[in-house]
């Protein structure tokens, strides 16, 4: 049976899109628990690391912060569980949803009032108001 490969740093953020530095930080503040290392204290990375690399950059991507995601982190080594730390993570991303939903509301809002006041200006320098691109209910231009 084969070893599974172990990658460098520079290989594994190869395969993540992570920068070395990045990569190091989260090792730092506990994100990446149980790196191993070789000789001369070179940082070897295997599938379970990038998977888990991989993991944290999508939720950051989702605008997941840094302790939240080590709250996770927490979470699953408390309670020994993914079903538990995957409740948690359900609960943050219903949160953030909500957040999500806010900030487009709040988005849709300035935008009507930007082309009203964008209207206004333009009656006011005697020109015709731009057309303005059509909306869907979705905020999509059409």
């Amino acid at each position: 049976m084969n070893a599974p490969p172990e990658l460098s740093i520079q290989q594994a953020c190869d395969e993540t899109g992570l920068s070395p530095r990045t990569v190091r930080y989260w090792e730092e503040l506990g994100l990446l628990p149980g790196i191993r290392r070789k000789n001369g204290s070179r940082r070897v990375y295997g599938p379970d690391e990038l998977e888990r690399l991989r993991f944290i950059r999508r939720l950051k991507a989702l605008g997941l912060s840094l302790a939240e995601i080590k709250e996770l982190n927490a979470v699953y080594a408390i309670g020994g569980s993914t079903q538990a730390m995957l409740q948690r993570l359900d609960d943050l991303l219903g949160m953030h949803l909500g957040d999500l939903d806010g900030r487009i509301r709040e988005l849709s809002a300035l935008r009507d009032e930007m082309s009203k006041y964008r209207d206004h200006v333009a009656s006011r320098i005697g020109v015709e108001p731009a057309a303005q691109p059509a909306s869907d209910p979705d905020g999509e231009s059409s």
